[in-house]
């Protein structure tokens, strides 16, 4: 399980080989992110790109005590950092994802504890499961005409592949998304936020 270096936290379960610079979540990182509430913060600041505490408060239905101390925890962890180009002036504190890589663990680098990582590879699931649940009632709406904009895709595809050729697979289509990932910051003209995860499984499993 993995983050790429240049996006927000935003953890995918994969089996692919990893870079050996990239470093291992502490167990600080998956105690912040095992919180159902720092998990909801999580999403709902990766959305919005960056955000004030009462503006997620008013997201989450929380009273901006609650969600101020949450944001701190995060900040702690190393998974969140303060944004001050977006604030109004000095006492004006926003809050942003902090783009760095980390992996959950690994053979090379077992998991210290295992329920703290069952605990973030379940959130990264259920979120995979909303997702899929998104597409599939806006593919109704394609598939019977009665919405011709394009708001996601639905592909599947399988192969025959070693596992090096498969390493090979990830790492360049983590290339290419890094790609697309750099070139529009939130609010930039007609640019959404779209969410994307790769699911990939052998035959051994």
């Amino acid at each position: 399980m993995n983050d790429r270096a240049s996006t927000p936290q935003d953890p995918a379960p994969t089996g692919a080989k990893l870079s050996e610079n990239v470093p291992t979540a502490s167990t600080t990182m998956l105690k912040a992110l095992a919180h159902p509430v720092r998990q909801q913060l999580h999403n709902a600041l990766t959305s919005r790109g960056h955000a004030r505490a009462t503006d997620l408060a008013a997201d989450l239905g929380l009273p901006a005590n609650q969600i101020s101390f949450h944001l701190r925890v995060l900040a702690d962890a190393g998974i969140i950092e303060e944004a001050p180009e977006y604030a109004r002036d000095r006492r004006d504190r926003v809050w942003k994802m902090k783009p760095q890589a980390w992996q959950i663990g690994s053979p090379e680098n077992p998991l210290e504890d295992e329920a703290l990582g069952d605990a973030v590879t379940l959130w990264v699931a259920n979120d995979i499961h909303l997702l899929v649940d998104r597409l599939t009632r806006w593919a109704r709406e394609w598939t019977s005409g009665r919405d011709s904009e394009v708001h996601g895709t639905l592909t599947q595809s399988s192969m025959w592949l070693t596992p090096e050729e498969f390493d090979e697979l990830t790492e360049r289509l983590g290339d290419v998304l890094d790609d697309f990932r750099g070139r529009h910051t939130p609010g930039d003209g007609d640019a959404r936020h779209w969410q994307l995860a790769v699911l990939a499984a052998d035959d051994q499993i």
